[in-house]
């Protein structure tokens, strides 16, 4: 019969409390050529053995000393998820339908009919080994998913990378400020318990806030000093910019970063740009980005102002100088700075290169 060297092949573990039956089964199995049959006359050694020998089929006897077999299989249960590879053994009727509410797929009865016993010993090999053959073919479909997660991933970061690379050729101070704002971004999200995903989405969409200045004449991004009503104008244009340039991607860290490039500078108040959103309707990825922006820039030297020393920049975000409010941020996100912000000075002397 097809597939029956691979019958032939499975661990058998017989379980009986009677040397007779062990006996009287051993000789059954044995004699119609399974080669891998093991016994044991004590029920408490069964979840220790299995757990050894991951047997493809377990003979229980239900009434034994010490632990019964329904113990028993509560025990196994604990080892073996999902298919419990036990064939109970009972005299009793009222015993089988209990037996296979406790996991048993199938029951044999004393006294033992050979041909009975042979057939159902046979027909549970036959779906333990199947069972097991797609166990295998799962585990194998779930590997090449997550290599091939894994191979998306990088390809998305790799595009990152390549994106804010190309922004930093317009304006080479900026490099350093992207890789902050990472660090900046998840923190906070950390800080707010927002799950892992969300935190590494973050972390990788967050430094592509600004690739829209790549459309921004030099003359204009890189001016020293303020710019003329014009010229703030088109500086303006970066942000719908920035989500043209990400838009439509399946990347989640590029749908994340069109979201943020859109909207980072939207103010909690509603005085942002570019389509003056207001309060929740700025999605939660932007408010984050806005404060880890603000401060950055506050730190960090620019062709229009010096560089501010961490207490200038936490004061100048928490009570204002007339350019930046407090109600530019949303409340608890400000907050979360206010009762952290060591914690982006900290980043912000780590990468401070």
């Amino acid at each position: 019969m097809k597939g029956m060297p691979d019958l032939l092949q499975a661990k058998i573990l017989i379980v009986d409390d009677q040397p007779a039956n062990v006996i009287l089964l051993e000789r059954m199995l044995c004699g119609s050529g399974y080669a891998a049959v093991s016994s044991t006359l004590v029920s408490s050694e069964v979840c220790a053995l299995h757990a050894a020998n991951r047997y493809d089929l377990i003979l229980l006897d239900l009434q034994m000393p010490g632990m019964d077999g329904f113990q028993v299989m509560e025990g196994l249960k604990e080892i073996e998820a999902g298919y419990l590879p036990v064939l109970v053994i009972t005299a009793q009727p009222e015993h089988r339908l209990r037996a296979l509410n406790a996991g048993a797929k199938d029951f044999v009865t004393k006294p033992f009919d050979m041909v009975e016993v042979l057939a159902r010993v046979h027909n549970m090999l036959e779906v333990r080994l199947l069972h097991k053959a797609l166990t295998r073919q799962n585990n194998l479909l779930e590997k090449r998913v997550m290599e091939r997660t894994a191979e998306l991933h990088e390809g998305y970061v790799e595009t990152i990378f390549t994106m804010t690379r190309a922004a930093e050729h317009k304006d080479e101070d900026t490099g350093a400020h992207v890789q902050r704002i990472s660090y900046y971004s998840s923190a906070v999200a950390k800080l707010l318990d927002l799950d892992e995903d969300y935190v590494d989405s973050i972390f990788y969409a967050s430094p592509m806030h600004d690739i829209g200045k790549i459309g921004i004449p030099d003359q204009v991004l890189l001016k020293p000093g303020s710019f003329t009503p014009e010229e703030w104008a088109v500086m303006q244009t970066h942000a719908a910019m920035g989500a043209m340039i990400l838009g439509k991607s399946k990347s989640p860290y590029l749908q994340m970063g069109a979201e943020i490039a859109l909207n980072h500078h939207e103010r909690w108040d509603g005085g942002g740009y570019p389509n003056g959103k207001q309060g929740e309707e700025i999605p939660l990825s932007a408010r984050i980005m806005n404060i880890c922006d603000i401060y950055d820039a506050l730190r960090s030297k620019r062709p229009y102002k010096p560089a501010f020393d961490h207490e200038k920049a936490l004061n100048i975000i928490t009570v204002g100088d007339g350019r930046t409010l407090p109600s530019h941020f949303d409340p608890v996100i400000l907050e979360i700075f206010k009762q952290n912000h060591t914690s982006f000075s900290d980043i912000f002397t780590a990468y401070a290169n």
